[in-house]
């Protein structure tokens, strides 16, 4: 059996901002992090969107807006230092109609009450920054960017080691335990012994919060974001992001136009049950995360509660026609042969027994141990200060 000070498992960004945080405040501090993958960053931290998000649309208060807003700047200042290349292209949301034009203006107060910097456009104003696109009003955020989340994380590996931690790759939690002092790990790679432990388990949250006594009173849902990648377009297509209005109907932001750091345009994501966990297929079936979901009443109440919403997502998931009726909603010029299968992502999201979804980041501790339950986006934003929040509850200086 190995002993460490304190264990992180999960080897995404989250995970890995937390390790750096661990060592920050702890030097010397015996330090291990568990990664069943082969690399950090395959799941949720490398299969997104790539934004660096300012923190337009989270309830002013919430762990979310102020996590990303202090997020915003240091994943830049932690990108300057490290020499990672990003671009602060800012984004666009914007409104083709006039009952869009009334929730613009309420996200743009939202923004304002966030202390986000955010800019009233007019339909002219709007065109003449971004011709292709169809837009009465828009709202600009210049402090939205882009950037590879994964060489972050791969950065941030570098720097967990290079600090004298420990990455173990291939290794799974198979069981444990807590104990008075301290917590007991099953991996399959052996036994494991530590003071503190941190789970960043993203779609496992749940099943392991629960099997090392944490307090699980949600259940996570895996959704399935797929993208597509834009072809046959000028490299001009878009200057900025470019998101449609939030509608309230829908539980998610809605399929948006993102430039990646490759130079290359995707559209995405869509939000449709996955029947795994890990589901990046549609034909990938695992039944008991199936049952698992199928057997929760969260479920179903947020089937109820969002009924025409699902209906829709899924039509657009399995007819690309409608897919494109989505993107073409704001930018008519793309057409069905533009669009070429991206690599998807899950979404992991915590679900209230009472079917509302947990809006917020979610954390539950044990006396040994701390569980990150909810950090779908702007988690990637949010990771540096998710984990000083992290290292501030474990450690308390």
């Amino acid at each position: 059996m190995t002993t460490h000070d304190v264990v992180i498992v999960g080897g995404g960004i989250v995970g890995l901002a937390t390790a750096c945080d661990v060592q920050r405040r702890q030097p010397g501090a015996k330090v291990l992090l568990l990664e069943k993958e082969a690399a950090v960053a395959l799941h949720q931290s490398g299969r997104n969107s790539g934004v660096i998000h300012a923190g337009v649309y989270y309830a002013p208060g919430s762990l979310k807006a102020r996590f990303c807003a202090e997020g915003n700047a240091q994943m830049r200042a932690y990108c300057d230092a490290r020499g990672i290349p990003y671009e602060m292209c800012g984004k666009l949301i914007v409104a083709v109609d006039e009952r869009e034009v009334a929730r613009l203006e309420a996200l743009g107060e939202r923004s304002r009450a966030n202390g986000i910097e955010i800019e009233a456009l007019d339909r002219a104003q709007a065109r003449a920054l971004e011709p292709a696109i169809r837009a009465e009003a828009a709202l600009l955020s210049p402090s939205t960017g882009i950037v590879d989340f994964g060489e972050v994380a791969r950065s941030m590996a570098r720097d967990v080691t290079e600090a004298g931690g420990e990455i173990r790759f291939g290794t799974r939690v198979a069981g444990g335990a807590e104990t008075g002092a301290g917590v007991q790990i099953d991996t399959t790679d052996g036994p494991v012994s530590a003071g503190k432990v941190v789970f960043c388990a993203g779609v496992w949250a749940d099943q392991v919060a629960r099997n090392f006594g944490a307090d699980v009173d949600f259940r996570i849902i895996p959704f399935r974001g797929e993208y597509y990648r834009i072809r046959n377009q000028p490299a001009d297509l878009v200057r900025h992001l470019i998101y449609p209005v939030p509608d309230p109907a829908r539980p998610f932001l809605g399929v948006h136009l993102t430039r990646k750091m490759d130079g290359c345009f995707i559209v995405g994501p869509n939000a449709v049950l996955a029947l795994s966990r890990e589901g990046y297929k549609r034909s990938d079936l695992d039944v008991r995360d199936t049952l698992s979901v199928m057997g929760y009443p969260g479920f179903w109440k947020l089937v109820a509660a969002n009924s025409g919403s699902a209906s829709q997502e899924l039509s657009a998931s399995l007819f690309k026609r409608l897919y494109l009726k989505r993107v073409q909603h704001y930018c008519a010029r793309i057409e069905g042969k533009d669009l070429e299968p991206y690599r998807p992502g899950i979404r992991a999201q915590a679900v209230w027994r009472d079917g509302r979804m947990v809006e917020d980041f979610l954390f539950r501790e044990t006396q040994h141990t701390l569980h990150v339950c909810n950090a779908p986006s702007p988690a990637a934003t949010s990771a540096i200060p998710i984990g000083e929040h992290i290292g501030g509850r474990l450690l308390g200086n």
